[in-house]
C-alpha cells in the first residue's frame, strides 16, 4: 500500500478473450466499467485484479489498446489511467523482485507495434495478471466502458518444421522509481526524478518508448558511461498541461542499440506541474523497450511458480 491509500472494487467487470485464428489475433476484453463525470482516480471503484491463462505456446507480437463502449463506439483514452500486463510465472529481468511487466499503457494508448522477426514467448498455462486503474477527469459520464487490447500472435509449430520462427524479447521496464512502485507524488511548479537499473546481461535494445502523466515534459535515458542519451522522449501535451502521447524510438532496423552486462541505465523524468497543489501519486516515469539477451538460456532461469499475491496496482490496496 501506498499512502494509505484505497480503492473499492468495481462490481461486475470480467475478462473476455476472442480468438481469430485467420488473422493470429487475440482481442481481449476487460469490462463494462462505469465511469461517472469529474471523477479521479482515487474515488472511482477500480477493476479488480483480471487473470488471463495463456492458450498455447507461442509468441506474443504486438499490444494495441483501445477504449469502447458497449455499441463499440470509440471512448477517450484520456479516461484510463494505466493498464498493466504481468506474467506471474516469471521474474523481470531488471528488478526480480517484481513479476515481469510486458504491457503497458495509459491515456495516450501507445500502440506496441510489431516489431519484424521478434516476438515475447509464452507457454501454454502461464498466468497474466491484469491490473486496470480508470478514472474520468472529463464533464462527461460514460456507461458499460471496455477497454480492449488487441495481440497478434503466431503459435510454436508441432515438431520440426523449416518456418523461420520469431527472436525472443524481454521488455526493459527502466523507471526513475528503479525496482520500487512507479507511482510518486508530483509538487506545484517543476518536478525533476532520477532512477537507475543495472543490467545483468549482454544484448540489444530494440527501440523504447515512455509512460507518463499530466503535466509531463520530458523523459531521458541515458547509459551511464556515455555523454550523450541513449533517447530523448519528449512528451505532447495540450494547453492545460494533459497529456497527448509519447513518442516511440527504434533501433531495430540497424541491428539495436547494444548494452552490455554491468551497464547502468539512468531514467530522467521533467514535469511541470501547473495547478499550485501537490498531486498524490499524480507522476510516473518510465521508459519502456524490448530487450534481446546474446544468451537467452540466462534469461529463462527467470521462470518460476507464481508467488500468491494480494490484489495490488502500483502500491496502492483494493477494499473489496
Amino acid at each position: 500500500m501506498q499512502g494509505g491509500m484505497h480503492h473499492a472494487i468495481a462490481k461486475g467487470v470480467k475478462l473476455e478473450q476472442n480468438i481469430d485464428q485467420p488473422t493470429h489475433t487475440i482481442t481481449l476484453r476487460v469490462g463494462p466499467m462505469t465511469l461517472p463525470a469529474l471523477t479521479d482516480h482515487m474515488k472511482m471503484p477500480q477493476p479488480p485484479d483480471l487473470t488471463w491463462e495463456i492458450p498455447f505456446d507461442g509468441w506474443l507480437l504486438g499490444y494495441t489498446p483501445g477504449l469502447v463502449d458497449a455499441a463499440g463506439n470509440e471512448v477517450p483514452g484520456r479516461i484510463l489511467h494505466h493498464v498493466a500486463f504481468w506474467n506471474e510465472n516469471r521474474a523481470d529481468f531488471l528488478c526480480p523482485n517484481k513479476e515481469e511487466h510486458i504491457f503497458g499503457a495509459g491515456g495516450e494508448l501507445t500502440n506496441w507495434a510489431v516489431i519484424p522477426g521478434y516476438g515475447y514467448y509464452v507457454k501454454k498455462g502461464d498466468r497474466i495478471r491484469i491490473e486496470t486503474m480508470v478514472y474520468n477527469p472529463t464533464s462527461t459520464s460514460y456507461d458499460k466502458v471496455f477497454l480492449e487490447v488487441r495481440i497478434p500472435f503466431v503459435e510454436a509449430p508441432l515438431g520440426a518444421k523449416a518456418v523461420p520462427l520469431p527472436k525472443s524479447v524481454y521488455p526493459a521496464w527502466m523507471d526513475v522509481q528503479s525496482c520500487r512502485d512507479s507511482g510518486y507524488d508530483l509538487k506545484p511548479g517543476q518536478n525533476v526524478t532520477v532512477g537507475s537499473v543495472q543490467l545483468k546481461y549482454d544484448g540489444v535494445l530494440l527501440g523504447v518508448g515512455g509512460h507518463m502523466h499530466d503535466y509531463a515534459q520530458e523523459l531521458m535515458l541515458h547509459r551511464t558511461s556515455h555523454k550523450e542519451a541513449l533517447a530523448v522522449l519528449p512528451a505532447k501535451v495540450d494547453e492545460q498541461g494533459q497529456l497527448l502521447s509519447m513518442p516511440v524510438i527504434t533501433f531495430f532496423e540497424t541491428g539495436g542499440y547494444a548494452l552490455s552486462a554491468g551497464d547502468k541505465l539512468t531514467v530522467t523524468a521533467t514535469y511541470n506541474n501547473t495547478t499550485g497543489k501537490l498531486l498524490r501519486d499524480g507522476a510516473m516515469g518510465i521508459v519502456v523497450g524490448y530487450f534481446v539477451p546474446t544468451n537467452a538460456t540466462l534469461v529463462t532461469a527467470l521462470r518460476r511458480t507464481p508467488r500468491p499475491h494480494s490484489h495490488h496496482m502500483a502500491g496502492m490496496t483494493h477494499d473489496q
